[in-house]
């Protein structure tokens, strides 16, 4: 009689996705609690959202998709309605801002943390999984909330010790939407009554304006001369793929270099370039106007153009801007996989975003914010020695006789009372060797050991892990000779000869 094969899944990780383990996740907790200080000294409140919305909550703002459900984990309900995993923290802040409106405070300030999701094809680096960290101020049409984020970025970076290795650069979407329509006669994007007079040009207009915003958020990654390109007839990615290009002139695609280099020495001759880029554009003028604002805004707050910028090639990938864009960009240097030296980059990211409550109430709600991606910042910080992850494990009571489990359930509980970290080893107590293997393999840096003969002394042993394993790499290492590693001492002095192991080495 044949035995039927059992099915055993395969114990690996979905594509796309990874597992976070001890010490990344203590890392990225340290860096958020951090992080989620600032935003309450700022006065933000933190809101927890579920991990599913409505596809039609989602709306079609994710990056490069027309679809609503395009780039989501999506599925239907037996209602038929689908819903969705949140690809960012943003369209269920939307949702929030439309539900409670009546309840919340106006303007609303909230901060978010936690995990979105993507139905993307992952990379290197990229995964369908991934934290975000927003802030964000609904209910604010004053140009002050969106000066009030860049300064709380900045501040996030300083507390996080990076000063002087960063750069928030602020730009405009009405100053870009101002050089289109006065230098290159496309239809403002935000005048959609004047367009919808005429389908097909409000589809060109819209398709080719978008087109352009995608082109010049490429300006860090490829220069000016693959903008120049993708703005024109198109080029040869690296991969010697061909990117048809948006078919623009050469002398147009000249004059969007032109406003994107008019950064000057400092953000006073940068909005004199920009009043000059933008013509007798209304919608521009109005751009460079907030931009002022919010420079003077920053400036008398102590931000000067060493942290705040004004630079006209941030744009931002979202369609859904309006108004202020800002980036936050590292400015150290990291080898990339090849050796060579580059600039560590973009971490975070936002700007006003005037239309998205709309959906839900018809009604127009102001709105900015930002958001900071936790993976990239965390490795920033990791490579620049600004967070040390602690791997130190907890101290580790052994077992020598299992008649006897409530006396070291005794000693760990002490222990712990006293703020140590600690735990009975639970699993098979016959062999004590493979319990000091599980104390080395959890970083234990203390054992404590206790027979019956020292139980019915009243004694116990304590053993120094890390000086054991200290003298076993080197027998004559000077600066360990003298201290033992292992002591016998009552068992009232347990807790003190602990501590003071710990603290020889700021162990904890």
């Amino acid at each position: 009689m044949s035995k039927t094969k059992v099915f055993r899944p395969k114990a690996e990780t979905p594509k796309g996705f990874r597992d976070y383990f001890g010490a990344e996740v203590t890392a990225r907790k340290a860096m958020l609690d951090r992080i989620a200080a600032v935003y309450h000294r700022y006065g933000f409140d933190p809101l927890e959202t579920s991990a599913v919305e409505t596809v039609e909550a989602l709306g079609k703002f994710l990056p490069d998709v027309d679809r609503p459900n395009e780039g989501v984990f999506a599925w239907q309900e037996e209602d038929q309605n689908w819903l969705a995993l949140r690809y960012d923290l943003t369209a269920p802040l939307a949702r929030v801002a439309a539900q409670y409106r009546n309840d919340l405070p106006a303007p609303y300030r909230r901060y978010a943390m936690g995990p979105v999701w993507r139905n993307e094809k992952p990379g290197p680096g990229r995964f369908r999984q991934f934290y975000q960290c927003d802030a964000d101020t609904v209910g604010a049409s004053t140009v002050a909330a969106d000066a009030e984020i860049c300064a709380m970025l900045a501040d996030v970076f300083e507390d996080l010790g990076l000063g002087g290795d960063f750069v928030v650069r602020i730009n405009n979407r009405k100053v870009l939407n101002g050089v289109l329509v006065s230098v290159f006669g496309f239809g403002d994007p935000s005048d959609r009554d004047a367009l919808d007079q005429n389908i097909d040009a409000l589809k060109n207009t819209m398709e080719k304006h978008d087109a352009i915003l995608r082109t010049i958020d490429k300006f860090d990654k490829v220069g000016s001369d693959g903008v120049i390109e993708l703005l024109t007839a198109g080029r040869k990615d690296a991969s010697g793929a061909f990117i048809d290009g948006v078919g623009l002139s050469r002398e147009q695609a000249d004059r969007v270099m032109a406003f994107l280099l008019a950064r000057g020495a400092d953000n006073a001759e940068t909005i004199a370039n920009l009043k000059s880029a933008v013509g007798d554009s209304g919608i521009g003028a109005e751009g460079v106007a907030e931009l002022e604002e919010m420079a003077a805004l920053l400036a008398a707050q102590g931000y000067g153009s060493d942290r705040v910028v004004i630079d006209p090639s941030v744009v931002r990938g979202l369609g859904y801007y309006t108004g202020p864009v800002f980036e936050a960009e590292l400015t150290f240097e990291i080898l990339d996989e090849k050796g060579r030296k580059r600039q560590f980059g973009s971490v975070a990211g936002g700007g006003r975003y005037d239309d998205l409550v709309k959906r839900f109430t018809g009604q127009a709600v102001p709105a900015t914010g930002v958001s900071i991606g936790v993976d990239r910042l965390l490795a920033a910080l990791q490579a620049k020695g600004r967070i040390v992850t602690d791997t130190t494990g907890p101290v580790v009571v052994t077992v020598m006789d299992r008649a006897r489990m409530a006396e070291y359930q005794k000693m760990v509980g002490e222990l712990r009372r006293a703020g140590i970290r600690a735990e009975v080893y639970l699993g098979n107590p016959k062999n004590f060797g493979n319990q000091l293997k599980y104390a080395d393999k959890r970083g234990a840096p203390v054992a404590i050991i206790q027979g019956t003969d020292e139980a019915e002394r009243g004694m116990v042993q304590v053993k120094d892990l890390i000086l054991g394993a200290k003298i076993a790499e080197n027998a004559t290492l000077e600066e360990w000779k003298e201290r033992p590693a292992q002591v016998e001492v009552p068992v009232a002095d347990l807790v003190a000869t602990v501590k003071g192991m710990l603290a020889q080495d700021d162990r904890k």
